[in-house]
Order: C-alpha cells, then structure tokens, then sequence
C-alpha cells in the first residue's frame, strides 16, 4: 500500500482525499516508482472538476512527476533500479509510489534535480511545442503571452527572450508584472485595468502581434483575437478561465483572415520521438541556465486540496511542487 490523493467523484477541492492506495507489481513494460516530487497542473483541476473526464473512478489523478526506479517488470530494457526519472502526462501522479509503463518515462541528466524535473516538464515541454511547433517564433517577432508570471508562462518568456523576440507579458497585478519582467518579458499588460487589445495597438503601432499564446480560454478569447495582426495564430492552450464559447468561424475573416489552434501537449507527445524532442530541447535550455525554472510554492502532498484552491485564484506564481 501506499498514500494517494484520490477522487471518487468530481467537484471541488474537498473531493480529493488522502488515502491508503495500493501499489502492486509492476508487469511486463513496467516499473514501480518511489516519487520524490510530484507537478502541479491545470489539467488537474480540469480532472478533478470533470472538465476532462476519467473514465474509472475513484481515480489517483495528477499528471507530473519525477522519481526513482525501486523495481522493474520483465521486458525492461532502457531503465533499470536506482534510475532517476521524470514523466509528464502519465495519470496517477498524486502518490508516494505507483507502478507504471516506461512508454512516459524520461531518464533525468546530471544537473537537474528531482524538484526542478517534477515542476518543469509539463509546462516546460508546453512551452516548447508552443515556441518551436505551433508557431516557430524568431529573433525580431514580437509575442504576447497570457499568464505571464504562471507556470508555463515564465517559461515560455524566457525561452521567447532567448530566441530573441520582444515579449509582451499579461498578468493580473503590479507584482506579477514585476516577476514576469524579471523572466524576459519586455513589457507588461495588468488586464484588470487595461484593455489587452488596445495596449498590443499601442505597443505594435497599430498592427498587432503574429502569435498570441493563451492559456486563459473564455475570458481572454475575444481581446486574444483583438490582439493579432492580419493572418495572425491564436493558440490557445489551456481552460483557466473555463472552455471557450462556440463562435462562428467567420469572426476569423472578420479579424484578419486569422488563424485558431487548440493545442495539446498529449499531441505533441504522442510518440516516443516526438516526446524526447521536448524533454532534450527542455533539459538542454535548463542545463545551460538560458531558462531557470521557479519553484514559487510547495506544499506536501497530503495538502494538494489547498494547493488546488491556491492555484484557482490566481493566488501562485510559477511552479508548485507537491511533495510526497
């Protein structure tokens, strides 16, 4: 047995509880896993309020950690005891041990800790297809990136620095602002006092930025589209604010002759090939101190129900590790 954060129906943070879970053996392909750091997601909520439904509960949810191999199951090749780990997308991450496929698992390099790994590889492989698949951002673009001083967000506006473009953070007070700054963000937009599309006009000379990465959803879809210049890529990428309304196709023509994605990281990490992509790209950027990654809050694992309440109010900044 172990102890788990699990649900057995969907609702608010109360429905997570912090039971005894058991553990068994691993099987062929498999491997048990002591965690030593677990992530803490948006995607969570989603599972946990039924936004993204899991087909069998009650259910461990959670879906980022890192760890080390304490037993391996026949068929192993590329992993064995004592490797340190890290996974993002794999469900059952709220747990002190578990047993699972090695198909998610990445080995860990030298220099990257178990903390860090837990905290960035979500995010951090979001903030990778993001920059490098959805729209390869170049040296002299100008980006606006909403939640700018969140997770994915103070990721995604280093890594922008560092290619070179100008980026145009939104955040919702002055300390945000002055994190997001800190984090490469060449100017700020606090959009409960400010109209976001009227500050882009200003910030471009009229024209509007060619990509706008937003994690937000509802709230921020219209003054998203507002935001781009002629043939400009929404890409939206996460719920924060609840799922976007349907709208008519024809407010793209309108806008711009403008371009929509809704993107996903478990797409973007369907293969194996596609996977390491992301994490080699990710840990090479870590390694050589061009992205630093912000561990702002941890709390322990028994604690996750604050935790998500914390994270829903907007109340965190950066990345939250749950410590089993």
């Amino acid at each position: 047995m172990t102890k788990a954060i699990r649900i057995h129906e969907t609702g608010g943070p109360e429905k997570l509880k912090w039971e005894d879970v058991p553990v068994g053996k691993p099987k062929d392909g498999e491997v048990r896993l002591r965690q030593t750091a677990v992530g803490l997601n948006f995607i969570d909520v989603y599972q946990r309020t039924g936004l993204y439904p899991i087909k069998d509960l009650p259910a461990v949810i959670g879906m980022e950690a890192a760890g080390v191999i304490e037993e391996v199951g026949s068929g192993v090749k590329d992993f064995k005891k004592g490797d340190r780990v890290a996974y993002t997308m794999g469900l059952g991450a709220y747990a002190q041990e578990r047993v699972m496929g090695t198909n998610r698992l990445v080995t860990l390099p030298n220099g990257i800790d178990d903390k860090t790994a837990a905290s960035m590889m979500l995010k951090g492989m979001t903030a990778y297809y993001l920059l490098h698949r959805t729209y390869k951002v170049k040296k002299g673009d100008t980006i606006l990136v909403y939640a700018a001083a969140g997770g994915v967000g103070l990721i995604l506006c280093q890594w922008a620095k560092h290619i070179g473009a100008t980026v145009i953070g939104c955040v919702g007070s002055e300390a945000k602002a002055k994190l997001a700054k800190a984090n490469g963000c060449d100017h700020t937009i606090l959009y409960r006092t400010e109209k976001v599309s009227e500050r882009i006009k200003a910030l471009t000379g009229g024209r509007g930025v060619p990509v706008v990465y937003d994690g937000v959803g509802k709230a921020s879809f219209n003054e998203s589209l507002d935001s781009l210049a002629p043939f400009g890529l929404l890409a939206t990428f996460g719920n924060a604010s609840g799922p976007v309304d349907p709208f008519s196709p024809n407010i793209l023509a309108q806008k711009g002759s403008l371009y929509l994605t809704r993107t996903t990281l478990a797409t973007h990490t369907a293969t194996r090939e596609l996977m390491m992509e992301c994490a080699n790209s990710l840990f090479d950027v870590v390694k050589k101190g061009k992205v630093k990654i912000a561990i702002n809050q941890t709390y322990p694992l028994a604690e996750t129900a604050k935790a998500h309440r914390d994270l829903e109010a907007r109340n965190t900044t950066g990345s939250t590790v749950l410590m089993p």
